[in-house]
């Protein structure tokens, strides 16, 4: 039987798709702060739900998702089709390193899920910088070096560790952090997931703002249910 999650504008099909909707996607979506967008482009889209929010988020903007999992960028192209944002969504089925040349993005967002796994060491930053698959991390980067408008954002949602190397090599991208967004489960909690967003003038301070999922165990925020509103059914 399918797995659908209906939403209040689309629905998403999760049928055969490893990566399902996550709380990191949803936040990410609802979150990210931006001005007028012409073009977005969805990084490791999994079964799209960040991409469609964003289609229902910004009513004018074309929509880009690249999925390399061959059984995810179907469900995707799928939910894309059966959307009524449809003609602004495309689907690119294939490594974000294989895109050809296109014109430059306004956006470009990525949930990517790596890492969460190996964080949990106590020495995180070594045991992440040996990583060999942080190259993916610097391919992004190069990748949105070239590929972002001069006004454009690069705008992902990471582990706190990771944010913080990512934070140093993105200047030898010549690209900057200028806002994050501090996500906690509780109030007073640690800060579990970054939202990091990048851009191509040098900032002399980082905007920093909190978000708390919870407001106790079971029940969420306040701040959760006012960002979710517009696309949770049971918000």
């Amino acid at each position: 039987m399918a797995s659908i999650f209906r939403f209040k504008e689309f629905e998403v099909d999760q049928s055969d798709c490893a990566m399902k909707i996550n709380t990191d996607g949803v936040l990410l979506a609802s979150l990210l702060e931006v001005g007028t967008v012409g073009r977005i482009l969805d990084i490791g889209t999994g079964t799209g739900v960040i991409a469609l929010m964003l289609a229902q988020r910004f009513v004018d903007s074309w929509v880009e998702a690249v999925e390399m999992d061959p059984l995810a960028a179907a469900m995707a192209d799928k939910n894309f089709r059966h959307s009524v944002f449809c003609d602004r969504l495309m689907l690119h089925a294939c490594a974000f390193q294989c895109m050809e040349m296109a014109e430059p993005y306004d956006l470009i967002v990525s949930n990517p899920p790596f890492y969460t796994d190996s964080l949990h060491n106590p020495d995180n930053r070594k045991k992440l910088a040996r990583h060999t698959d942080l190259n993916f991390f610097a391919e992004l980067l190069d990748f949105a070096s070239l590929r972002l408008s001069n006004q454009g954002k690069l705008i992902l949602i990471v582990p706190t560790a990771l944010a913080a190397i990512l934070m140093e090599i993105s200047t030898e991208r010549a690209l900057y952090c200028c806002a994050e967004v501090q996500i906690s489960s509780f109030e007073g909690g640690s800060v579990i997931r970054k939202i990091i967003t990048f851009e191509r003038k040098p900032v002399e301070s980082v905007t920093v703002r909190e978000f708390v999922i919870y407001a106790k165990k079971g029940i969420y925020s306040a701040a959760y249910r006012s960002v979710l509103a517009p696309y949770f059914l049971a918000f």
